[in-house]
């Protein structure tokens, strides 16, 4: 497995999300996952107070177990669905009060990627920066990063980094897949090249629709986008995109590989991107994450295919 840096860690360029542990997949489940990911060389394990109300969390502490040392825990914070009536995600007495919950959930002493979840409009980042700050002192972090930020989000991080006197994000978790490429439109990875950030892409996948599995408007029962409605849905499932779809899929079988390897090696193939985090509910999924992760892609190749998928 390749290894990429994010800081001073050391991250597999798949990592997996954890999002289904509590919430699609229960304790026992997440174990037979977790051990799978690490006998493929996974290393980095991407979860959320968020997820499952912490349940993600918890299952995780307990399957990693004895091995927690062999692995990168990333854990966030700051989401507005995990926040308590009147509390802001930023706030520096949040950030210690959320960072000491999930410790106890994972059951470890550290965490090793501590990223905010979503910006906070209303705390300045120089106040959010110095409390993480703190937390790197006091051993309880190793690396921060934060997620969903936007080009200008991610300079203004970088200058308020410098006026805390504290580290600057070592990454920006976004969405970011070949269909969805808002975060190189809108500036976002050149902000990250600008700020030596890692990028850590999220539904890289499209929740599911660049596994092949989706043939048409209906989704099969019992995939995620079966369960999904109305807006959540609409935002991964269209006529335009699975027609694009169907162009990537050609685009790969003609070179002798899946459309699932297309959609995660053209995301392992710019070398801004650290980690590409998937999600996966039974060990063939991971398998297969892991062995995607190996068609290198020349930028030629790569912009192909991105003009393909528009």
């Amino acid at each position: 497995m390749q290894m990429r840096s994010i800081g001073s860690l050391s991250a597999s360029v798949v990592g997996l999300g954890c999002n289904n542990f509590g919430m699609t997949i229960d304790a026992d489940a997440t174990r037979t996952v977790v051990e799978a990911a690490l006998d493929a060389g996974v290393n980095y394990f991407d979860t959320a107070d968020l997820y499952g109300r912490g349940k993600s969390e918890e299952f995780l502490g307990a399957a990693l177990g004895n091995r927690r040392d062999q692995v990168i825990v990333a854990t966030k914070f700051g989401h507005p669905g995990a926040l308590p009536e009147g509390r802001r995600g930023g706030d520096p007495a949040w950030v210690r009060q959320a960072a000491e919950a999930s410790l106890t959930r994972l059951n470890t002493d550290r965490i090793d990627h501590y990223q905010l979840h979503m910006p906070d409009p209303d705390t300045p980042q120089a106040e959010t920066l110095g409390a993480l700050q703190e937390l790197v002192d006091e051993g309880k972090v190793v690396e921060i990063g934060c997620s969903n930020f936007s080009a200008v989000q991610i300079d203004e991080a970088a200058e308020a980094a410098g006026q805390a006197g504290a580290g600057n994000y070592a990454s920006v978790q976004n969405h970011y897949s070949v269909l969805t490429r808002e975060a190189e439109d809108s500036g976002v990875i050149d902000a990250c090249e600008r700020t030596a950030m890692a990028v850590v892409p999220y539904f890289p996948l499209e929740s599911g629709l660049l596994t092949g599995k989706y043939s048409g408007m209906s989704p099969p029962e019992g995939t995620r986008l079966s369960m999904w409605k109305g807006e959540m849905r609409d935002m991964f499932l269209s006529e335009e995109k699975l027609a694009a779809t169907d162009r990537l899929s050609n685009y790969a079988q003609d070179r002798g590989h899946s459309i699932l390897e297309l959609a995660i090696g053209w995301l392992v193939s710019n070398p801004t991107v650290a980690t590409v985090i998937c999600g996966a509910t039974k060990p063939s999924q991971v398998a297969s994450n892991v062995t995607a992760a190996t068609w290198t892609m020349s930028a030629a190749e790569r912009s192909e295919i991105a003009a393909l998928a528009s």
